[in-house]
């Protein structure tokens, strides 16, 4: 059984969430990373335009980076408009990618972004998480409990 995650961290406004992470993996620990993003970016986002859905981090030499995840290019923008698919920045302290870079190596993680938002102070962060694959199996039995909860809470509402 996983141990219960740490309270979630201060998400103002919630751009992009990748629901099935939780879903195709066990989720082990959660990190706060910021992001590094372009003026055009940032705009698209805070429309809350972006999708994370097909997306994974990486760590290559002693940098962390977003890859595959969609920011639509701004609407307003000109030809300096961004790129909406290019790899992105995060924001680590270097004891913390050493830490994820570790995790990828030696136990075969898997570093998976579960949300983009915005703080109370108006950055851009990215919630990314070690996570570790599910099975089939693992599926079906967290759809067969998530489906019992569901029943309980309906039993109690009608009975209790």
């Amino acid at each position: 059984m996983a141990k219960p995650l740490p309270a979630p961290f201060d998400k103002a406004k919630v751009v992009a969430e990748n629901r099935r992470a939780r879903y195709d993996y066990f989720v082990e620990e959660r990190f706060e990373a910021g992001i590094q993003l372009t003026g055009t970016e940032v705009k698209s986002l805070r429309v809350g335009e972006g999708s994370i859905a097909e997306s994974y981090a990486a760590v290559e030499g002693e940098e962390l980076w977003l890859i595959n995840s969609h920011v639509p290019e701004y609407s307003h923008g000109n030809r300096l408009n961004h790129q909406p698919r290019r790899p992105r920045k995060l924001l680590l302290k270097q004891r913390e990618i050493a830490k994820l870079q570790g995790a990828v190596a030696r136990q075969g993680l898997t570093l998976v972004p579960l949300s983009i938002y915005f703080n109370s102070r108006g950055k851009a962060k990215v919630e990314l998480a070690i996570a570790r694959g599910k099975k089939m199996h693992d599926k079906r039995d967290t759809e067969k409990e998530r489906d019992w909860k569901r029943e309980q809470g309906r039993l109690l509402r009608n009975h209790g």
